[in-house]
Parts: C-alpha cells; structure tokens; sequence
C-alpha cells in the first residue's frame, strides 16, 4: 500500500507560512522539551518538512522519519542532511507503518494527530513497531477546555478546516486516545501556545511521554 498523500496547497502554505510562524513564536522551545530525553533508533510519525530534526539530542542513534505527503518530504530529505543526528525519510502513513514489529526504541508525534485518518489504527501501529517499554513523546494541538471555544472547533472540523488545513482536527482528544490505545501517560503538559489575546482553534496544546509495556 502506498503511503502518499497529496495536500500539495497545504505543503506550500506550512512550508511557506505557518511554519516559519511557528517558529517566530517560540515552538523550538517545545520541540527542544519534546525530544530532550530520547535515546536509541526513533521514529517520527508524520515528520513534515523537518522541522523537528536540528532539535535531536546526541543520545539518538537514528531517526526514521516517516513523511506521507511528497513535497514536505522531499523538504525533509534536504533537511535530513544538515541534522545534528543520522536521519532517514521515507514515506509511508502513520495507519500503516512498514516496519517489522519492536523496531524502535521510542516514537515521536508532533502536530500530527490532529490530521491522521483514524487515530486509533495510528497508535496501534506506533505500539506494534515500539519495542518492549518503549516510549510515545507528543506533542499536539487539542479540544480546547472552553465550551464556546470546542463549538468553533467541533463546527470548523465538520466544515472548512479538514479541507483547507491537510486534513487537521481542531477538536480531537489526543490523550484520550493515547490513553485508549493501551499506553500509560507518564508525563503531561497542557498549556496555550501561542498565547494570544484573541482565542486560536488550535491554540490548546498537550505535551508529554506515554509508555507502552507489552
């Protein structure tokens, strides 16, 4: 089964846009604590155009960074070259991931939750290639703890959003998910990034490490 997905729009406006936003609002900070502890042969689900990959620690032995959509990708690859830590992209979906089972030592998502098909079969594959007590680190936009705020969100998801933003989910409880996937959340941080006066649909954020122990 092939891995690719094309949001080709998408690719050029996160590539162009909301990622070097992202970074003018201090995500590097997050993305320094959602790797910080890693060691061993990693793989990243949904790795975009690489913007994760200068944050690795030197105790990473090996990043896979597994990339759906062919122009981030290939962004990816040319940011691979420059990382501090070996990286290899290649494609595939996170419902599907081609790799034999206990092939990683831990799995990193980052914003990328919010846009899988089906986030349980996600995190299934994540724990089938997890060798034994290994660890899951997220980092994710969420369903915001204000009512008003997740009627925006539930309406944007039935609307416009999924469409306009390569399938994003503003609403989705990723750490029920985790949760109900059978790991165990051992660290977690909810906060609003970035802050702003104006409320942002994906501005609740969860950050932390869940286990999965066979």
């Amino acid at each position: 089964m092939s891995g690719r997905i094309k949001h080709p729009v998408f690719a050029r406006i996160y590539a162009g846009y909301a990622g070097p936003s992202l970074e003018r609002a201090g995500i590097g900070v997050h993305r320094d604590r959602l790797l910080a502890d890693l060691t061993g042969e990693v793989i990243e689900i949904g790795a975009g155009n690489g913007l994760n990959f200068p944050h690795y620690p030197a105790p990473v032995t090996r990043v896979v960074a597994v990339e759906p959509e062919p122009d981030l990708r290939a962004l990816a690859e040319h940011a691979a070259r420059s990382a501090p830590v070996p990286v290899e992209v290649v494609e595939g979906r996170a419902e599907a991931l081609p790799f034999p089972d206990g092939s990683f030592d831990a799995a990193v998502v980052c914003l990328v939750l919010c846009s899988v098909a089906d986030q349980g079969i996600a995190l299934q594959e994540i724990s089938r290639v997890l060798r034994p007590d290994g660890t899951l680190h997220f980092f994710e936009h969420v369903r915001s703890d204000s009512a008003a705020l997740s009627r925006v969100q539930r309406a944007l998801d039935a609307t416009v959003w999924p469409l306009l933003a390569g399938g994003c989910h503003t609403a989705r409880d990723s750490a029920a998910a985790i949760i109900a996937a059978g790991f165990t959340i051992t660290e977690l941080d909810r906060f609003e990034f970035p802050e702003t006066r104006i409320p942002m649909p994906t501005q609740t954020h969860i950050l932390g490490t869940a286990h999965w122990v066979t």
